[in-house]
């Protein structure tokens, strides 16, 4: 993706099933479950650069001793710093002589983070306010150690408004902020709904009061919380928590949009939002590592019990391709092979791009991230190329004309040609702020390769997906274009992004996709306006609907074209007017059914085909068009449908 796109978050959640003592006798260091919460953030620092955080329950403690902490920063190197924060405190208690380090009950009780559930999150800012508040994990704080609640995740609610609003109905007073702070209010409610419970029957059985709390957190039991608790959200979300007492849970949406892992051996259980993290940072093997089903909650309770149980309804699985296009790291087995895929499935469309031209046609990718697609789009077209080769040879033999020569310039020549064109820039930094200063700086963040074209040449170029255009119009295409080749061919392996999604990536404004740009303008230009102010007024009578009776009516701007006319008119769009090169642009990219072909455990295709598994999504995608339809920017979920005009006129 050649332009930043913000996306979901990473969680990651270590649960010991030891003694700390035991880490420190058997690794050396007690502190090794800490380091192996960082190294498993480190490993997914690709999921959130605004901001990180950590948590720790610890188990046991004496009454009067703090059991949970969190920390969180905004630093511009939030990872790092945090965990350094931490690390310096740790070898100052020791210096003073405060803690032992070999002394498993001296951490435990004076370093914050010595505890036996950890917890920890990345962030990417995609709602809300974005301070050190908004930093996961969030905290609900009380004197009774099971009422206390911990929470991260990587989700986004599209229903928060309602949420909200329930809340209120029970006299609550909620924070308007971020849907973390709804969620860590609903389930909350419903914890402290089951400690009160808990506590009254016990207390009206006569048991004594210094019994009662060992009790509860022995009865507590947190799958029935989360499946009442979840009963009315509506988005993609993986959620981690930990209650005061020491029990601990990941749960995952029901459509699986949202991804989660896990593994569990002797020592420890342990969770992330991808498997590779998992894999290297415990040296596993693929098969080690067990994805979080969808709608399941995976729980340890404070005894250490581990429960796998399916608290949501069964529903179709969707989940997000995206992640397999460009979020997730690229180094999973599966993900590595599915990329390849797509690349290789483009190798049709380009050839036909480039009439077919062997000899006069380079190969290469942009950017980076697009890399393992290039190699799966390069074995294609190689596999393409021997099969016009064996044909020549089979067909020169049956003539008797293979002579040396020939097969000399059957077999070495036209082979597909692969170039390293673009080059990122590392040390160059967009500071400037002025729009018009920064646009000409985005320009130099790529350089080229001088001299690795032919005159004549065709430049075919990778790219993963391609969302607005704009890094395309005013750098990529610009630069492309000083290698001077006859046409530039940008290969998307995504399909036209079409419509915003709601479940955690931030792509929210419909106005800002190419695609939606191109459809518009095709509209304009066969006279078609109309479509414009029907499917205002269709959105916005949908959007008065319950979510779950609403149908998309977006669909409708698209429907008048074929994707290649759209995929033209962004072509068109994308071509800039300002450089002396005059050659031709084509934009091509990858088709539904292709995508799907690649990627068959992975079917969540809404921002391509504007199918959404849940009613939310459908809901934001018609209040998407009408904030476009009003000139108004920003996310649609706040929305008050009945202060907007009635008809498209008004």
């Amino acid at each position: 993706m050649s332009e930043l796109i913000k996306h979901e978050c990473g969680i990651a959640l270590i649960r010991l099933k030891k003694p700390l003592q035991y880490y420190r006798d058997t690794y050396g260091t007690v502190l090794y479950p800490f380091n192996k919460l960082f190294l498993l953030m480190e490993k997914q620092h690709n999921r959130g650069q605004d901001g990180a955080g950590i948590g720790v329950t610890k188990l046991d403690m004496d009454k009067g001793k703090a059991f949970m902490h969190r920390e969180r920063t905004l630093t511009s190197n939030a990872l790092s710093d945090l965990f350094r924060k931490q690390l310096k405190r740790f070898d100052k208690l020791a210096r003073l002589g405060e803690i032992n380090k070999d002394d498993a009950q001296s951490v435990k009780e004076n370093f914050d983070f010595g505890g036996e559930v950890l917890m920890g999150h990345l962030r990417y800012g995609t709602s809300g306010s974005f301070g050190s508040s908004a930093c996961h994990p969030y905290f609900r704080r009380s004197n009774w150690p099971t009422r206390n609640l911990m929470v991260c995740g990587n989700f986004n609610m599209t229903n928060t408004p309602e949420l909200n609003q329930k809340l209120i109905e029970r006299g609550q007073h909620p924070i308007f902020d971020t849907d973390t702070q709804t969620v860590l209010e609903e389930i909350g409610f419903y914890l402290d709904e089951a400690h009160q419970e808990l506590y009254r029957n016990l207390r009206d059985s006569g048991v004594p009061g210094d019994e009662i709390q060992d009790i509860i957190s022995r009865d507590l039991d947190m799958s029935n919380i989360l499946r009442e608790t979840s009963r009315l959200w509506d988005g993609g979300y993986v959620i981690a928590g930990m209650v005061g007492n020491g029990d601990c849970f990941v749960m995952r949406d029901p459509h699986g949009i949202r991804p989660c892992y896990y593994f569990e051996n002797d020592d420890f259980i342990a969770f992330a939002s991808e498997r590779v993290p998992l894999m290297t940072v415990f040296n596993l093997e693929q098969a080690d590592v067990r994805e979080v089903p969808p709608g399941y909650m995976i729980s340890v309770k404070s005894s250490g019990e581990v429960k796998r149980e399916q608290v949501c309804d069964p529903a179709p699985r969707t989940a997000c391709t995206f992640e397999r296009i460009y979020f997730s790291r690229g180094n999973d087995p599966d993900i590595y092979q599915e990329r390849k895929a797509l690349g290789g499935a483009l190798v049709n469309q380009i050839l036909d791009a480039v009439d077919h031209d062997w000899d006069n046609s380079v190969f290469s990718f942009i950017p980076n991230t697009a890399e393992i697609a290039f190699y799966g789009m390069l074995e294609s077209l190689r596999l393409e190329r021997r099969k016009l080769v064996k044909k020549e040879i089979l067909a020169a033999m049956a003539k008797g004309e293979l002579t040396d020569e020939k097969l000399d310039e059957l077999i070495l020549s036209n082979w597909p040609r692969s170039e390293k064109i673009a080059h990122k820039d590392i040390k160059l930094r967009t500071f400037i702020s002025q729009e018009k200063g920064r646009s000409k700086m985005v320009s130099h963040v790529y350089d080229v390769s001088y001299g690795a074209l032919k005159a004549h040449d065709n430049l075919v170029v990778l790219d993963d997906s391609i969302v607005r255009g704009t890094t395309l119009r005013e750098s990529i295409i610009k630069i492309l274009s000083r290698t001077n080749p006859k046409k530039i061919v940008i290969a998307s392996t995504a399909p036209q992004i079409r419509y915003p999604d709601c479940y955690g990536i931030d792509m929210s404004e419909l106005g800002k996709f190419i695609a939606f740009q191109a459809a518009i303008a095709l509209l304009k230009s066969r006279g078609m306006e109309h479509v414009l102010a029907k499917t205002y007024e269709e959105c916005l009578a949908e959007a008065k609907k319950p979510a779950a009776e609403q149908v998309n009516k977006v669909k409708q701007i698209y429907e008048p074209f074929t994707a290649e006319e759209i995929s033209a008119q962004i072509s068109k769009m994308l071509t800039p007017k300002d450089i002396p090169w005059k050659g031709d642009v084509q934009i091509i990219y990858q088709t539904i059914e292709n995508l799907h072909r690649c990627l068959p455990e992975n079917s969540g295709d809404w921002y391509f085909t504007g199918d959404y598994p849940t009613p939310g999504g459908i809901n934001v995608v018609n209040r998407a068009y009408l904030n476009f339809y009003l000139k108004r920017t920003g996310r649609s979920y706040d929305m008050d449908i009945d202060k907007l005009p009635l008809t498209a006129e008004g």
